[in-house]
This record gives structure tokens, sequence and C-alpha cells, in this order.
């Protein structure tokens, strides 16, 4: 069968897509090109609702040099290329759009920039090609990969982490396909292995042999640990925190800093908070400072780590920490009223069941933490119809050239409207 004809056509940027695409109109449909930027003539080759950019024949006074060698191969940035203010300006109106698309209107803040001296983690993953391990990122929306020898958004700790996802690869040494999660902690990198499997005898007395050459504090395969030279610890705050394998993590420690400290911030005089989805309590141990706080999240080890953390930590108020699957079981108005304030901070999908129990409440404040606009206004607009006033949010970069975004929203309920929703029940 012949493949659809691809075409060079010559298209002008009109705008910046959700993605971080450049988006051209030609006879009514949108065409979104990678690595171009508004205001810019093109050449493009062009397949159905996509172009692949061929060549530049009037660049945009915005265009600036990556940092980065491969960007344009590598899959991992889409932005290096845009300069910071007209970037900046885009990646509010990302939540700016979000929100107006389910008719919500408040007073959005300048993005802030949380991309601190780097990310903390990172994901390499590991292919064997003819014999030869390669290690690095996946080319955009593509399979193939882009071996690199380093990443220059990641923190120093992690410099080296290329070449070190790589050694780890070859003493494995397997033909399945790899991701290698590395994490810069106190005592040293952090590794899990995914993709393996259950490790053969041989593969497990290697890893096992090589953790002191390759300067590891722990290595897991899977979660499961294989061999450790000290525990991986994390400052989060005032506290000192036993990261479980795996466990989820701020991308950016100034991300983290940024988003606890607004959190806190929003929380005003609240003497007893509630913080969903917890996991090993950034906020939590925030929070902790001035009020007591009871945290909830579905992630055991997570929430173990939490406790250990708050406990041995001296001057904050009470902290429990509680094993609760959020999305099945979730916090109701009886337990939720007993409460000053709630935080959330859910995964990417939101938290639908939780928020709409949260409406039905009579909690004075609610504070709402995201990594994707839509779910965080989808969320917003069920506090907001419940009668919640949406006070502000804050826009949060802490994935530096890329279009994901984290976002805090503060939502408070007034004495009148409690009454009022009493008096219609």
């Amino acid at each position: 069968m012949r493949g659809v004809l691809k075409l060079h056509e010559e298209l002008t940027i009109e705008a910046m897509g959700a993605k971080g695409d450049g988006v051209a109109r030609k006879q009514g449909r949108a065409l979104h090109v990678a690595f171009t930027l508004p205001g810019e003539t093109i050449i493009a080759t062009v397949d159905g609702e996509r172009g692949e950019l061929n060549d530049i024949i009037k660049p945009s006074p915005d265009r600036i040099t990556p940092i980065c060698d491969v960007f344009g191969t590598c899959g991992g940035c889409a932005l290096q290329h845009w300069a910071h203010e007209p970037y900046a300006a885009w990646k509010r109106d990302l939540l700016v759009h979000a929100l107006a698309q389910h008719g919500l209107v408040t007073d959005v803040k300048p993005l802030k920039d949380a991309s601190g001296i780097g990310r903390r983690r990172v994901v390499f993953h590991a292919r064997k090609n003819e014999g030869r391990v390669e290690v690095g990122f996946m080319a955009r929306r593509s399979h193939r990969l882009i071996a690199v020898a380093r990443c220059p958004i990641l923190v120093p700790a992690l410099a080296g982490a290329p070449d070190l996802a790589l050694r780890i690869a070859q003493i494995i040494d397997t033909d399945k396909p790899l991701d290698l999660h590395l994490t810069a902690t106190k005592t040293g990198i952090d590794c899990d292995i995914r993709g393996l499997g259950v490790p053969s005898d041989r593969q497990r007395r290697r890893l096992v042999e090589n953790i002191d050459q390759l300067g590891l504090a722990r290595l897991s395969v899977h979660s499961e640990l294989m061999a450790m030279r000290a525990e991986p610890v994390m400052a989060i705050g005032r506290s000192l925190v036993t990261l479980p394998s795996g466990t989820f993590l701020q991308a950016t420690a100034a991300g983290e800093e940024t988003l606890t400290a607004l959190a806190y911030e929003c929380a005003g005089s609240a003497k007893k908070i509630a913080d969903l989805f917890c996991g090993v309590g950034p906020f939590s141990l925030k929070l902790a400072e001035k009020a007591s706080v009871s945290a909830f999240d579905s992630d055991e080890p997570a929430v173990a780590a939490l406790a250990a953390a708050a406990a041995r930590t001296e001057g904050l108020k009470p902290v429990s920490a509680t094993a609760r699957d959020l999305f099945r079981v979730p916090l109701v108005p009886h337990e939720l009223n007993a409460f000053d304030a709630v935080l959330l901070d859910p995964p990417r999908a939101g938290a639908r069941a939780q928020m709409e129990e949260i409406a039905k409440s009579d909690v004075p404040r609610v504070i709402s933490v995201a990594c994707d606009v839509q779910s965080f206004a989808r969320d917003a607009a069920i506090l907001v119809e419940a009668g919640y006033r949406f006070d502000y949010a804050v826009p949060v970069d802490q994935f530096a050239f890329s279009p994901h975004l984290e976002m805090i929203g503060l939502f408070t309920k007034t004495v009148a409207t409690k009454r009022k929703r009493r008096l219609l029940g």
C-alpha cells in the first residue's frame, strides 16, 4: 500500500499550542509544528495535522539559543528556544484558558519560576541495539532512543547520571527495555530499575556486588531492595524523611519549597488541617509548624515515612498519618467538618470523588494543588458550584522548558454561604 503523500509547505505560526507546539492554519485546519514560535515563517513537511520543521524563513525575535546540544532531537524538552517573558506569559495563560473553559474567573497570579538548580529525579531509558547498550531519552513522539551524555536541566548531583545509568544497564545485561529511575538524595543516588521483571540470580548477584563501585545509596528492582549502602534521606522543611523506594517526589526542591510556602500562606490561621494525598508529607511537615495535621494517602510506605519523620522532628504540632484510598473511600462531610482547612494534592487525573465530598462540607478553606490544568479547573468548578469563593490561583513552573505546570488555588466558604446551605437543606 502506498504511503500518504507528505507535502513541503510554507507556513506562518500564529500561536503556541497547549503542548508547546507552534500552531499554523492551512485551509481552515490547525497544523502543529514542534520547535517553532509565534510569528515565524517556516517550511515544514506536513503530514495530517502535524508538520516537521525543515527550515525557518523568518525567525521570531523571541527565539534564543537552546542550552542543550540534543534539543530538537531529544523528546525531553519542548521550549528551550523561547525567551523567558513570552514563555512565562504563555504558561500562565494555560491555566487562565483552562479555567475559562469551565466558566471560572479568578485572580491568576504571575508564573512563579521554581526550576531552581535543576530536577532532582530523572528516568533514563536503556535499550540494547545490536549487542550494544545505549542510555538516554526517547525522541519526540517516537520509541527511538536518543543517547545522551549529559542533561543540563538536572541538579549537579545528577551530572554523571547518564554514565551511571549506562553502567547499571551494562551490569544487568538484558535484551529487555529498562527504565532507570534515579533520585538525588542527601545520602547519595537512589536507583529503582523497572522493566526487568524478576531478576535472575546472576543479575541479582552482579547488582549487589557492584553497588559500592557504582556509588549508589540504594539499588532496587521494581521497588524490591537489591542492596543498600545508606538509607536515601531527603530534607523536607525541618524534617529528614527516609524515602520509600519508588515514592513520589516533587521534581525540584525549589518546586516543593514554593508550593509548601504558598500552602502555608493559604492556610491562614487554621489550627486543624487535613492533608489529602499527602505522600511523604511535604505539605504536612510544613503546615505542622503552625497547625495540627491529619494526613491521608493510599501509599502505605509513604504514610509510614511521613509519620516517622514527623515523630523525629522537634517543634511541630501533632501530625497523624493514615493509609486510606481516597479515590475509593474519600473523606465525607462529617469527617471533613472537623478541620479548619483541607489541602489536597492528587495525581494528574485530579480527585473528583473527594472534591464532591468536600463540596458538601462546611470546611472554611480548601487548598487545591494540582499538576494538570484541566483536572484542576474541573475540580475547582465543583467547589465554586457548591458556593465556595475562588480567591486566587498561582501557577508554578518547576518543569522548565515543558508545557507541564503545577498550580495551587485557595477556595473559601463564608458564614453566609454555610447558613444558606443549611436553610436549603
